[in-house]
């Protein structure tokens, strides 16, 4: 009886659903404004901002084979590829807290009582870690006017390619904050949700291509399993080429999380 109830109230709740009124659009920016200036409030914040800072510079000037001085050519694709790599670990720790701090100092009761929707809370909460990762990532656009500068050909750098890698760029820091986000919901420690989402955005991303080229899987099955890691198509926009299928990948995949958070938010307002 009590999992009809849970699924009707996941699907037909009007309470989650709707998402049309004013006052749905003020409950959703409060969270998102209380959210980030959480996160702004706290020295830790601005330590996760400088580190993460620090590491893409010294991997972009400092360090050997992504180091762009020695790779001989003004191109940022050395950036594009390393870039996923750190931020593998800085949006867990963004993410981490969204939901798990709720869960442990008990304001999760607080939230379920007033007039707003699991979704609301859910966009809230992701919009603003979305925002806080692109504000992490704005002073790496300086090496691309760096690299430009640099460049002895003023036209080395495809503004075209640059835009689109951009592009996949935001698109897989809105996969990996949605992976966060719902890997939050399911612990009350912070620690365990952010190792919780560093494991589950490593195999989202370089995971099932890993697996793909285990000897032995091999009729085409290969191909088809690393079409689900987020890699394969990450890599195909970086280098210009932006197609539908990617775009409906990443949008799949944020809404697939999404959904699966919403998921586990009723049953955790459920069985409070």
């Amino acid at each position: 009886m009590r999992k009809v109830y849970f699924f009707s109230h996941f699907f037909l709740s009007n309470n989650i659903l709707n998402f049309t009124s004013k006052n749905d659009t003020t409950n959703m920016k409060s969270i998102y404004i209380k959210e980030i200036n959480s996160f702004l409030s706290g020295l830790a914040g601005y330590i996760v901002f400088i580190v993460f800072g620090l590491a893409a510079g010294l991997f972009l000037w400092v360090l050997p084979d992504t180091n762009f001085m020695d790779y001989g050519y003004a191109s940022m694709e050395l950036y594009f590829e390393f870039i996923p790599w750190l931020l593998l670990f800085l949006i867990p720790a963004i993410t981490m807290r969204s939901f798990a701090e709720e869960f442990n100092k008990g304001t999760i009761e607080w939230l379920a009582t007033k007039p707003i929707s699991n979704i609301q809370i859910i966009l809230g909460k992701y919009l603003s870690s979305v925002t806080l990762v692109v504000i992490a990532l704005l002073p790496t656009l300086i090496y691309a006017f760096s690299i430009h500068y640099l460049a002895l050909d003023s036209n080395s750098l495809d503004g075209g390619a640059l835009l689109a890698s951009f592009l996949s760029l935001l698109f897989l820091v809105g996969s990996f904050t949605a992976i966060g986000v719902f890997c939050s919901t399911l612990a009350t420690n912070q620690i365990v949700s952010f190792l919780l989402a560093l494991f589950l955005c490593f195999i989202f991303y370089a995971g099932f291509d890993s697996f793909s080229r285990i000897p032995g899987v091999r009729g085409g099955l290969d191909y088809y399993l690393g079409l689900f890691g987020i890699e394969y198509h990450y890599n195909t926009m970086i280098t210009g080429l932006v197609s539908l299928r990617d775009v409906l990948y990443f949008l799949a995949l944020i809404f697939l999380f999404l959904m699966a958070t919403r998921f586990s938010l009723t049953w955790k307002f459920l069985k409070s």
